[in-house]
């Protein structure tokens, strides 16, 4: 029993979750910032995000085992599908029960924000795309993540959707500045991906896996990531400068500093293996904003 637990564990990659965890906190964050908190918002935002993460991850194992994309010259972690410890059924399973597992979380999330029937099926609305965009990523003879689209609905999901639905949940409205925060996670989200890519460039190319960095080469694809940091610091900047208290309100910007670097090493990298501990870096540095961010507007 330990064994099977330990396995569906692997297939859902637990260390990709604070990533999608750093668009609920900053989300939340913003809305504590207009006096708004319900924590049992938080909690269910929390876990549905995690399911969603989990569904995600489960459905790009099956998606790239079945295709191929995942043989014996990826780079990356070895996935289940692939390594032979869970067959296509089974992991079929677990993202249908996830799936459903998630809406139900989505639907009480949804049920304890509002009383409203509009904003109720606007959400609804939000959930089911939710579901349908971790799966369509990689599962399919249409899946947008072979088409070069994963940028642009990391950006949307992770970032826009995320933050700004966070807000939402809380406070039944939007501001304008609220789009640097969705920015900021949206593009270190992407960079995530961005990183990613790079590492697993060669052999997507082989597999037909054409994404962006596929489509128009490592070196477009370095300076592509440099606009996903930089852009992120200037967005970053400006809304301290604009909620500017105390030195307290600059204290998430300290996370720059090692992203500064990263984007230094970046730069000079030529083994795509090399890439890996780096999507890692990028990853723990968002969820650190997240938190830094709340902690500079307490």
């Amino acid at each position: 029993m330990s064994t099977k637990v330990s396995v569906w564990i692997k297939a859902a990659r637990l260390r990709t979750l604070p990533l999608s965890f750093s668009g609920i906190i900053a989300g939340s964050s913003l809305a504590y910032q207009q006096g708004f908190m319900r924590y049992e918002i938080l909690l269910f935002a929390l876990l549905t995000t995690l399911l969603f993460q989990v569904l995600s991850n489960f459905a790009n194992d099956y998606g790239d085992g079945v295709k191929g994309t995942d043989n014996d010259d990826r780079i990356g972690p070895k996935r289940v599908l692939q390594s032979g410890l869970l067959s296509r059924s089974s992991l079929k399973k677990g993202m249908i029960i996830t799936a459903i597992t998630a809406l139900l979380s989505s639907s009480t999330l949804i049920y304890l924000a509002f009383d409203s029937w509009v904003y109720i099926l606007l959400f609804l609305l939000f959930a089911f795309l939710s579901i349908w965009a971790a799966i369509a990523y990689t599962v399919g003879d249409r899946s947008y993540g072979y088409r070069g689209l994963g940028d642009v609905f990391v950006f949307v999901f992770f970032g826009l959707l995320a933050v700004l639905g966070t807000v939402f949940l809380y406070t039944k409205s939007l501001k304008l500045d609220h789009l640097y925060i969705a920015l900021i996670i949206g593009m270190l989200a992407t960079a995530v991906l961005n990183l990613n890519n790079m590492r697993d460039c060669e052999n997507d190319k082989k597999s037909g896996k054409n994404t962006m960095v596929v489509n128009f080469g490592l070196q477009w694809a370095k300076k592509y990531h440099l606009s996903l940091i930089l852009i992120p610091f200037v967005a970053a900047l400006v809304y301290t400068v604009l909620h500017y208290a105390s030195l307290q309100s600059a204290l998430h910007l300290i996370v720059f500093i090692p992203l500064f670097k990263h984007l230094r090493f970046v730069s000079q990298l030529k083994d795509p293996r090399n890439f890996d501990p780096e999507l890692k870096k990028v990853a723990v540095l968002t969820f650190l904003w997240s938190i830094l961010f709340t902690l500079s507007y307490l």
